[in-house]
């Protein structure tokens, strides 16, 4: 039979499961990847190699795991903070936070197993963290070399008011009982009530009045008066002095002093989740209360007083009636409050009212699927988190049809990358590209390319010398940086260490950074390169003046170049793989090719900025594409911006699989694949 040519102009389907090659019909099949190996897919569709890893700092102590977490405040003020045992330390644009030319660090009570049991919620210079074997606290940044770790006093700001006395003015025969609370900034804080004070006197009688008075209280802005009225105290008025004149002013016992509450005031009642909803910061999930949301009063952030009767601002506290006595593990502001438990997925929204209030929540089930506890993130408006069994990733959305929010299984095609895993740790990254990064139990690193307007998701895996045990993003200029921790095994000893993802932008070859855990020396001219102790023992990939240098052992801290470059880039060398699907091709005979046997002869790869290519039928059968053309002699190769022809060695087999590899610390970026394919009986 004549040769057949086949065209594959796009790979935006990711990687899929080998129990997925009978889906023809499938349109992932016509997009997907039987390998997706340190490439990252783009949403428009290419392939691209991912970035190296640039060496940090070793973590305080390897000998334990350590988690990273973002701290924004903003996109120009950004930190990833090292989560250990016992400490915090802050790294920022590659570099960690230094005080006297050692790391910057601050004590926290966390034990290693607690680590990645801990929710967190960011709001400006402030991080609310959780557990619930630790009281909740709060990591505020006071300086660049100032952070302070407290624990969340939960009563009002300003002190109750002292000095209280009455007097009357004329009259005898009533006992008048009054007291007194100050009112901070914008009323959003109303402190204790004071003592009571009272008085004896008559406000029937004519031109009678009492006078109350009080000792100023700092922060204060005005002063509430209430007065005892059938055994309340109802409000009678406010002043922003200290002293108020009651001339027989009837008490509204419809608003009364905030009643002080501290429902986390022991072990066990310690919140396990966090957030902030509608200018209210929310703790849930004690293990006492595993079913309970407290909601500080609107405006402020630890006060969880309340009223009698209540008011619309009061604190909220309730239980969700559920049939499974599952613990709310996390809290989502999405346009109502989603809770994750461990068995079910709710939406907090309102009744009669667009404001949530002490007596308009309302609490529904959405689905009743479960989330495990590594938090989650947001994308859009939807929400992805991890199962909590089975170790897949699920998201969240909002479904005007079912006027509610629905979930999905995110890797229904790919579930050899899950399948008796665990996700330990999500981040997410808005630029360049849209990607969800996740730290498997495997050890691998896997991406999820997510726009879910565009109904796009495609998975790829990452690996490197080692495991990655944590992940973090935050912003660095134009784009978000990956932080990871990973656990290597250097010189005999298991060492962990922190590493950031370089951007992928590059204005010349010889700014191409693709080495993981890797360091670049830019100079004078030199061929001894030094600093690289945390590489001692390990082979290394060398980038030398846009050049690939023969790889070299490092032995005391450093290697030494043929010859001597400027700017050096070095590392662990990456393998970058793709690997396409079986082929299925409609002929006249019908059954698109299957149960034929077929033979790729020729590759033509459209490729963009690319170097270092390597095609073959198999992992072990590669041929190399040459690119020098009319390059000088002692320069390297040009990137291609081209469709690249290679005959490859010819194999014959019943899928007709194609491998593209890159083991060179260069860029390859693929746009397409077009194969000429021999057909036989």
């Amino acid at each position: 039979m004549a040769n057949v040519r086949t065209l594959q102009r796009s790979f935006g389907g990711g990687e899929v499961t080998p129990e997925f090659f009978g889906r023809i019909d499938d349109v992932k099949y016509q997009t997907g990847l039987a390998t997706c190996r340190n490439f990252i897919v783009l949403p428009h569709g290419p392939i691209t190699n991912r970035p190296g890893l640039e060496f940090v700092r070793e973590v305080k102590d390897s000998t334990k795991k350590t988690r990273l977490i973002p701290f924004t405040f903003d996109v120009d003020q950004t930190f990833v903070i090292e989560l250990g045992a016992g400490y915090f330390r802050f790294h920022a644009l590659g570099a960690t936070l230094l005080d006297g030319g050692v790391p910057y660090e601050i004590t926290n009570p966390y034990a290693e197993s607690d680590l990645f049991d801990i929710h967190y919620v960011q709001s400006a210079d402030v991080l609310t963290l959780v557990h619930p074997n630790h009281a909740p606290r709060e990591l505020r940044r006071l300086g660049a070399l100032s952070w302070a770790l407290t624990t969340i006093s939960f009563a009002s700001s300003l002190a109750a008011p002292t000095g209280v006395s009455a007097s009357a003015s004329g009259g005898t025969g009533t006992t008048y009982r009054y007291v007194i609370t100050a009112v901070g900034e914008q009323s959003l804080d109303e402190s204790p009530v004071s003592a009571s004070a009272s008085c004896s006197g008559d406000l029937f009688a004519t031109d009678a009045y009492n006078t109350i008075t009080w000792s100023a209280v700092t922060g204060a802005q005005r002063y509430r008066v209430y007065k005892q009225s059938n055994g309340l105290y109802g409000y009678i008025g406010q002043t922003d002095g200290v002293t108020f004149k009651d001339d027989n002013i009837a008490a509204n016992i419809g608003i009364t002093p905030p009643e002080p509450s501290n429902p986390f005031d022991s072990a066990n009642n310690y919140p396990g989740a966090v957030t902030y909803f509608e200018q209210r910061r929310c703790f849930a999930g004690t293990l006492n209360k595993p079913q309970n949301i407290w909601m500080t009063r609107s405006g402020t952030e630890s006060n969880l007083s309340y009223s009698i009767p209540s008011q619309d601002d009061d604190a909220i506290g309730f239980r969700v009636a559920a049939r499974e006595a599952s613990a709310i593990r996390h809290m989502v502001p999405l346009t109502s409050l989603v809770l994750l438990t461990s068995a079910v997925e709710w939406r907090v929204s309102t009744i009669n009212s667009d404001a949530i209030t002490p007596s308009t929540v309302s609490v529904r089930p959405q689905s009743y699927i479960g989330a495990s506890n590594a938090q989650p993130v947001i994308v859009n408006n939807n929400l992805i988190y991890a199962a909590a069994r089975g170790g897949h990733v699920r998201e969240l959305a909002y479904n005007w049809q079912a006027s509610g929010y629905v979930t999905g299984d995110l890797s229904l095609r790919a579930p050899h990358l899950f399948d008796g895993l665990t996700i330990a740790d999500i981040t997410y990254a808005k630029s360049p590209q849209p990607v969800a990064w996740f730290a498997s139990s495997s050890g691998k690193l896997l991406g999820l390319t997510y726009v879910p307007e565009q109904q796009i998701g495609a998975w790829h895996q990452h690996d490197t010398a080692g495991d990655i045990e944590s992940v973090c993003c935050i912003p660095e200029g134009h784009e978000d940086a990956l932080y990871v921790v990973v656990r290597r095994d250097i010189d005999g000893s298991s060492v962990r260490y922190v590493e950031r993802m370089r951007p992928r932008a590059f204005d010349a070859l010889e700014d191409c950074f693709y080495v993981d855990s890797g360091l670049t020396y830019e100079g004078a001219p030199a061929d001894e390169i030094s600093g690289l102790d945390h590489l001692e023992g390990e082979t290394v990939s060398i980038l030398a003046d846009g050049a690939v240098h023969p790889k070299r052992v490092v032995t005391g801290g450093s290697i030494t170049l043929e010859v001597e470059a400027s700017k050096v880039h070095v590392g662990l060398p990456i393998t970058a793989d793709a690997k396409t699907l079986p082929l299925a091709i409609e002929l006249r005979e019908g059954g698109f090719g299957q149960g034929r046997q077929k033979n790729v002869n020729k590759v033509w790869l459209r490729v963009y900025r690319s170097s270092g290519i390597f095609v073959g039928p198999s992992e072990t059968a590669l041929t190399e594409a040459k690119q020098r053309t009319t390059e000088p002699y002692g320069t390297p190769p040009s990137l291609k911006s081209e469709e690249v022809p290679v005959v490859i060695t010819p194999s014959w087999g019943d899928g007709g699989q194609i491998v593209v590899r890159q083991t060179d610390p260069l860029p390859l970026t693929i746009a397409s694949m077009s194969l000429e394919v021999a057909i036989g009986g």
